[in-house]
């Protein structure tokens, strides 16, 4: 480690996790560091005041919350290589997390101290979405980064709203979607609303980007893997009358017009991802947060 300081960012509507962080902050400092906290949320950008108060970057930030939590945060310590630990502190499944009695140990921090952990790169998403001119030219409308998801769904009132949208992979027209939206997922963010709409698990060590389709309208559409290289350009289909909207890792993005073009591609930033656990498994991760193998793992059911 190369600096005496440590960030720690905290669910903002859990007092769970504001006692934790309280608690992390005095061990933290019990080892000489400085220790800078804040909630964070979707509604508030806190994360920016911690970067106008430091004169140099953590070493690494502490992450008290669920997945949600963590999402939120990689968006903003990705581009500056921050490493992030988090823990499962008020959240729920915890794919990204650390379980939480692991902060009640005495010898936890002591093992970050001397660097007794693997860090684990994840791919990121980056969506452009661009705006054309009566000029045929473009301008950048929006940016986002994401290290689960972006998705792209109908925004607006109707009972049942649908969207038809185009999608082009390294400018070769692939498909028609009509249904309820499509998802472009990092191996990262595979076991979630990719999974949830049938898509594939893919290990995380692995770079590639998912096509999902969202309740599709065609037995046809299936998921598709791609590789990162790939430049993936979605535009709605004119004339359907639709608002579209772009989310992304479970937050809001921006509206998707009829002139407007999205661009989605491999991020040059990178989520760093601390594992404490020196013999960490991700088969035993996903078969213990989705229950898999339960019979063979209970004795009871023997």
């Amino acid at each position: 480690m190369t600096t005496n300081l440590i960030w720690i960012l905290y669910r903002s509507d859990s007092d769970s996790a504001y006692k934790e962080t309280l608690n992390c902050k005095k061990i933290i400092e019990g080892y000489g560091k400085k220790v800078l906290f804040s909630e964070i949320s979707n509604e508030t950008n806190n994360i920016n005041q911690l970067f106008l108060k430091s004169e140099v970057l953590p070493e690494i930030t502490i992450v008290l919350g669920g997945d949600g939590t963590v999402l939120r945060a990689a968006r903003y310590l990705s581009p500056k290589n921050i490493p992030i630990l988090s823990f499962n502190v008020g959240g729920n499944l915890g794919f990204l997390t650390h379980d939480r009695q692991i902060l009640k140990q005495e010898t936890f921090w002591e093992k970050v101290s001397n660097n007794r952990f693997n860090i684990q790169k994840r791919m990121m998403l980056e969506a452009t979405v661009f705006r054309e001119k009566n000029n045929n030219e473009t301008t950048i409308k929006k940016s986002f980064f994401a290290l689960n998801d972006f998705y792209l769904r109908s925004c607006t009132d109707e009972i049942a709203p649908t969207c038809s949208l185009a999608l082009e992979i390294d400018g070769e027209a692939v498909d028609r979607y009509k249904g309820d939206g499509l998802i472009f997922s990092t191996p990262t963010g595979s076991t979630a609303y990719s999974m949830a709409a049938g898509g594939p698990i893919i290990h995380p060590s692995l770079d590639a980007i998912t096509v999902s389709a969202i309740c599709p309208m065609s037995l046809a559409s299936r998921p598709i893997i791609v590789p990162p290289e790939s430049q993936l350009v979605i535009k709605p289909i004119r004339g359907m009358k639709q608002k579209i909207k772009l989310c992304l890792d479970g937050s809001s993005g921006c509206l998707i017009e009829d002139e407007d073009t999205c661009l989605i591609k491999k991020s040059n930033h990178s989520t760093s991802i601390i594992i404490l656990d020196e013999n960490h498994s991700y088969y035993k991760t996903i078969t213990q947060k989705l229950h898999w193998a339960s019979s063979l793992n209970d004795p009871n059911k023997q």
